[in-house]
């Protein structure tokens, strides 16, 4: 099976190599656990180590914060997007009817999940992507009246985005120590792979974490590794190096 690399420090042993090609991962955590980072850091090194474009629908945060957050990681996506490597699609203000300054954008006369699709089928196109990132699954339904229509949507999305042959990740929010794994309880069945991001306390320190809850076709690691965030991105270590002096 052909393995999409990552590019994380750490990450892609656990996983044989990358993720299987043209599947949909699902990453989920609490707020700030790393979720934004480790999808971005997923499309930014596709785009410039391994000549993959990649496309990053954003129905959270403002492109602009975005491009800023990332050149704290010495990330140039201006750059990228220059060169048609990497396009951001703007959904963040179409939800509330506002008109956005991007050149990607979602329309603002109604928001619906054929329109996020439309748009990033046709950006996928235009720079033939290889990666797409969803952030984030519980913004796109936002403008759902009821959980079971954001079900059919997240289902539909995913059907797509595996015609379109991309390998993606869709980003979900659930609440610290919450016993499930997205938002909806649908985002976990139709994604190939579920990598759970948060915190976790031992001892007196308390540090990000990551587990790998599913991967299909894949042999993966079962343990709880810690991740750190520093100026270069995620780094996902071994459990046992992080802690072998406490």
């Amino acid at each position: 099976m052909e393995r999409i690399k990552t590019g994380i420090p750490g990450f892609d042993s656990l996983i044989e190599g990358g993720f299987p090609k043209g599947r949909i991962m699902l990453v989920s955590g609490a707020t700030g656990t790393g979720k934004t980072i480790f999808s971005m850091q997923f499309l930014y090194n596709g785009a410039q180590k391994f000549n993959e474009p990649g496309v990053y629908v954003t129905l959270d945060e403002r492109p602009a914060l975005i491009r800023e957050d990332c050149l704290r990681f010495g990330w140039d996506l201006k750059k990228l997007e220059s060169e048609n490597k990497l396009c951001i699609i703007d959904g963040s203000i179409a939800k509330i009817g506002m008109p956005s300054e991007e050149e990607f954008s979602l329309p603002t006369t109604g928001f619906d999940i054929d329109k996020v699709l439309l748009e990033t089928i046709r950006t996928i196109k235009r720079i033939n992507a290889k990666r797409v990132i969803i952030d984030s699954i519980p913004a796109l339904g936002f403008n759902f009246e009821n959980e079971q229509d954001v079900r059919k949507a997240v289902l539909k999305l995913a059907y797509l985005l595996t015609r379109a042959g991309v390998t993606s990740i869709m980003t979900s929010e659930i609440e610290e120590g919450e016993a499930k794994f997205s938002k909806y309880g649908v985002e976990e069945y139709t994604a190939d792979g579920v990598i759970m991001l948060h915190y976790l306390g031992i001892g007196t320190q308390s540090t990000r974490h990551l587990l790998i809850r599913k991967m299909r076709a894949t042999k993966h690691s079962e343990e709880i590794h810690p991740i750190q965030i520093s100026d270069t991105g995620i780094t996902v270590k071994k459990i046992e190096d992080e802690y072998s002096n406490v």
